[in-house]
């Protein structure tokens, strides 16, 4: 171990100065001996490193959703080139290439953390052992000892025998109970903070496989925390809860306030944001008029929450700007909304015409059709002689079959007529 650790000495000797120096400073507050000097000296060790990991915890957000976006064309390469991976990692890479995407950004925060794990993990191994490491000497490695956190030394394990335990002043249930409620509460904040992301920072109207895989992590890493948390000593826990509750306080920050597309973290921000800016008919900060500025300039390709923020918009007789401001137009509440939809004060609809029934349409296409059809009665004048004593006879009440047969004028017959056939002579 002794060995290890004198290869890995160049970022050892880093961590155990910046927990040396935090730890006079809390030292002459709480006493040196105590663990509340040592426990936020750990504390302000992790602080300290997540403020420095904040760009790369920008990048991890950024590539995460860029890794959304590709996820439908990714779905495409996979299903064309199922058969030959060579091609499909070729395609791949291509599409990273092209859109300016690194899978690997999402982990930058983790593979960034890890060696300052690796080494407070050594060096509380190193006060267990009674070994000095990097700028702790006798004197520090002795008071580090005496440290207790509610009872558990800061260097023992949920693992460590009864003897050890008590050669450092403290009972083995102390510890087990100790350990056993931080590593319950370092799995419950990891699968909080990766549910959180899944259930309000996700786009739902894409169904993708890395969405599976998400949420497939959600209940991965509270186990994996659990099983190997038990080998960790407690200042470990210390630092890893930590950093766990400054992950889900950060994430719970952006998902407040820079939502993913589409997601339901962003039908919250846009109805806020929609309140905000119709009582104050302006956007206040930076941060939302970058968020309008993006949202004007997808136009169409607006998802329901955006078209349904520019409608609200519209409205409140406001109309957003391509520079992300908005402005207070009359014309606004009389026109339609700038993806095209109209609005509920805007311009009046057509009036759509009423239904009607079925007997209403075929008498009115009954009355049309009257209006338009051609007369053929015959006036008076141009009445034929013959059919002169068959109009009499009628007007005198003379009855069919009385001696005055009327001769029937060629075409006059009711019904269809039937083809006459050529007589045979």
């Amino acid at each position: 171990m002794d060995t290890i650790a004198s290869l890995f000495s160049f970022i050892t000797t880093p961590v155990s100065w910046v927990i040396v120096q935090f730890h006079t400073v809390y030292g002459a507050i709480f006493g040196p001996d105590t663990g509340w000097a040592w426990g936020l000296s750990i504390v302000s060790l992790v602080i300290l490193i997540r403020i420095c990991l904040i760009p790369l915890f920008v990048k991890q957000i950024k590539a995460t959703r860029a890794m959304q976006t590709l996820q439908p064309e990714m779905k495409k390469i996979q299903e064309r080139y199922k058969n030959d991976k060579q091609r499909q990692s070729e395609e791949m890479m291509k599409l990273y290439k092209d859109t300016g995407t690194n899978p690997l950004s999402s982990c930058l925060p983790i593979l960034a953390q890890s060696p300052f794990f690796f080494a407070l993990y050594h060096v509380l191994n190193s006060i267990a052992s009674n070994d000095t490491i990097g700028v702790i000497n006798e004197n520090l490695l002795q008071s580090a000892q005496k440290a207790h956190i509610v009872g558990a030394p800061l260097a023992v394990k949920f693992t460590d025998s009864s003897s050890k335990v008590e050669a450092l002043g403290a009972s083995l249930t102390d510890v087990r109970v100790v350990t056993a409620v931080m590593i319950v509460l370092m799995s419950a904040s990891q699968f909080f903070t990766q549910r959180q992301l899944m259930t309000k920072n996700v786009d739902t109207t894409v169904k993708t496989p890395f969405m599976q895989q998400q949420k497939m992590l959600m209940y991965v890493f509270p186990v994996m925390f659990a099983v190997f948390g038990i080998n960790f000593p407690v200042g470990v826990l210390v630092y890893w809860l930590t950093t766990n509750v400054w992950t889900m306080g950060q994430q719970m920050y952006v998902i407040r306030n820079n939502p993913t597309p589409g997601s339901k973290a962003q039908a919250e921000y846009l109805e806020r944001l929609t309140k905000h800016v119709t009582q104050h008919d302006k956007v206040g900060r930076r941060r939302d008029r970058a968020i309008v500025k993006a949202i004007v300039a997808k136009g169409r390709d607006r998802n329901e929450f955006e078209r349904k923020f520019i409608n609200g918009l519209s409205k409140a007789g406001l109309a957003a700007q391509a520079d992300g401001t908005v402005i207070k137009s009359e014309t606004a509440a009389a026109a339609q909304a700038e993806d095209g939809t109209p609005t509920a004060t805007g311009t009046p609809k057509r009036q759509q015409p009423k239904r009607q029934s079925k007997a209403q349409r075929q008498s009115g296409a009954a009355k049309a059709a009257g209006e338009h059809e051609p007369k053929t009665s015959l006036t008076k004048s141009d009445e034929p002689e013959d059919a002169k004593p068959a109009a009499a006879a009628k007007k005198g009440g003379a009855k069919p079959g009385s001696g005055t047969r009327s001769k029937a004028q060629s075409g006059q017959r009711k019904g269809p007529q039937r083809p006459k056939s050529p007589s045979k002579k």
